[in-house]
């Protein structure tokens, strides 16, 4: 009868740091009180932005370096843009369908080189431009011509997204800002990391 009572009693008690725990974490996630009045202001920039992107929620955890507008409703959201150990630089993002109808790709993203487009639909067109040294970066490619970026691309669904990437040769150490354009698409300037 006692160990009984003990092995209750126990479970009792051991319930009560829990219970604990989850009342402190909802009185702390509330927010203690302050008035809005008391939080700081978004910069119109980003909210701007957040407005005109139906797909923008409060508090998304993605940072997005920039933002291309392309046609018939497409948008590409760069969200890193990272140097790698082996002397490249690799931009990724989503490209989404914004508009109310199915989409096609368009043929034109894939550039005019013949290599690049006999390996089928990607994002081979796209280039990165350094302002500070006055140079263009294309896409690289591998031993086959095959360009390194998200290949053969479904028709985007109204709302739907894709991830996508973009490997190119890396700028020199001290230049940090560069620009992304990609044929049809709005020009994005973000900095690379790393």
């Amino acid at each position: 009868m006692s160990i009984r009572f003990t092995t209750r009693a126990r479970g009792r008690l051991s319930a009560w740091p829990v219970a604990i725990v989850l009342a402190f974490g909802l009185v702390a996630c509330s927010g203690g009180g302050g008035s809005d009045d008391d939080k700081p202001e978004a910069s119109t920039a980003a909210s701007e932005s957040s407005e005109s992107r139906p797909d923008a929620q409060e508090g998304d955890s993605e940072k997005i370096l920039a933002e291309l507008k392309g046609p018939s409703g497409l948008f590409l959201k760069i969200t890193t843009a990272e140097r790698d150990a082996g002397g490249f630089v690799t931009v990724s993002g989503d490209l989404k369908n914004d508009g109310e109808k199915t989409v096609n790709i368009p043929a034109q993203l894939s550039g005019n080189e013949t290599e690049i487009i006999r390996n089928g639909s990607s994002l081979g067109g796209a280039t990165l431009v350094d302002p500070k040294g006055k140079k263009r970066y294309y896409v690289l490619r591998d031993t086959d011509g095959r360009p390194l970026t998200t290949t053969n691309f479904p028709a985007l669904k109204a709302g739907e997204s894709l991830p996508v990437f973009m490997q190119f040769p890396a700028p020199p150490a001290d230049t940090a800002e560069v620009t992304l354009q990609l044929p049809m698409f709005t020009t994005g300037t973000f900095e690379i990391s790393g």
